[in-house]
């Protein structure tokens, strides 16, 4: 049975706490994580810029820490998906794409304290 796999945007990557706790389910196995590097750069960098007691180096080195994790985590040529699916924000394209282009899954049983079995 092959791993769900899914795309985690900045609004669940700002948090440390999730944050921290998302990436050991990763790196232990339980699910398959998947960013873009527009994700990390972009979104997490407008996220943190609430946040000014983190220093940019802090912020470069989490995001160099997740991309250890798995090399296989970064998600490619998901442009050719871009435009495909209508959203409010326009902004929140790039990640739909990305969910296209690796696919990700989409799990009811994936909410806040509800893994699969």
């Amino acid at each position: 049975m092959s791993k769900l796999r899914a795309i985690l945007d900045a609004n669940v990557l700002y948090d440390s706490f999730l944050r921290d706790l998302l990436m050991s389910l990763f790196s232990a196995g339980m699910y398959e994580a998947k960013w873009t590097k527009k994700l990390l750069k972009n979104g997490l960098a407008t996220c943190w810029k609430n946040r000014p007691d983190i220093s940019p180096p802090a912020n470069a080195r989490t995001v160099q820490l997740m991309n250890q994790i798995q090399p296989t985590a970064l998600v490619w040529a998901y442009e050719q998906f871009m435009g495909q699916v209508e959203l409010p924000d326009k902004d929140d394209q790039h990640v739909v794409a990305a969910a296209l282009a690796c696919g990700a899954q989409k799990n009811r049983d994936m909410e806040f304290g509800r893994l699969p079995k």
